[in-house]
């Protein structure tokens, strides 16, 4: 369903993308902001699934700024890989590129654009709502949201989170809430990387219900006019 292409960021960086394209005219734009493996088998398919559900999906290719198309597992060494490049990348870096990806959804759908992140991109997509211009920005499990509580949104915000996550205290998501109590929060009976049906963490009662939650606050926030 998806193609490659090259976006181009504000310092003149060239990430590579996957772009999946629905049939028909875009409802909207959406960029899907990848966890720490890279544009892999999975992330592709989350953009294949909301392109199917009518919008313009866009994965931009964060680690690219370290090495060209990185696609990682999820255990032993392709793990400690994984880790080892956010200290290099480093956030700033990897929100601009977040930023060439909305603007080329919003370019190529001509519609509004929303930011979707897992993991390490469910952290980018809360900045990309209070740094950016989302109009929308829904976060899985985003570990590093409570550092940046104090930041402000500037558009409605969704969160998930597993009870059972060993990765992020309770008491940092209740940092963000006691902020931001405006902000959708939602707990599942379920662990750190519960949507990705290639970890062992996977639980798909809760990856189902988290989506269902997504695809309908997207399509609210997308369909209004401007």
């Amino acid at each position: 369903m998806g193609e490659r292409i090259r976006l181009k960021s504000s310092d003149g960086f060239e990430p590579g993308a996957y772009v999946a394209r629905p049939k028909g005219d875009p409802v909207a734009g959406l960029v899907v902001v990848q966890e720490i493996f890279g544009v892999n088998a999975h992330i592709r398919s989350v953009a294949d699934g909301y392109a199917r559900e009518g919008f313009l999906a866009v994965a931009s290719a964060l680690f690219d700024r370290v090495e060209r198309d990185v696609e990682l597992g999820y255990e032993g060494a392709d793990m400690e890989k994984a880790r080892s490049f956010i200290p290099k990348l480093g956030l700033d870096a990897a929100v601009k590129d977040v930023a060439a990806a909305m603007d080329y959804a919003k370019r190529e759908s001509g519609k509004r654009v929303g930011v979707i992140g897992y993991c390490w991109g469910g952290s980018l997509a809360w900045l990309a709502a209070t740094r950016l211009h989302a109009d929308v920005a829904v976060g899985y499990y985003g570990g590093q949201i409570a550092r940046f509580a104090a930041e402000t949104p500037m558009a409605p915000v969704m969160l998930h989170f597993g009870r059972q996550d060993q990765h992020i205290p309770p008491e940092d998501v209740e940092k963000v809430h006691a902020a931001h109590p405006e902000v959708r929060i939602y707990w599942y009976d379920a662990g750190h990387g519960f949507n990705c049906d290639a970890r062992a963490s996977y639980n798909a009662q809760s990856a189902n219900t988290a989506r269902e939650r997504s695809l309908a606050f997207l399509k609210e926030h997308l369909a209004a006019t401007k």
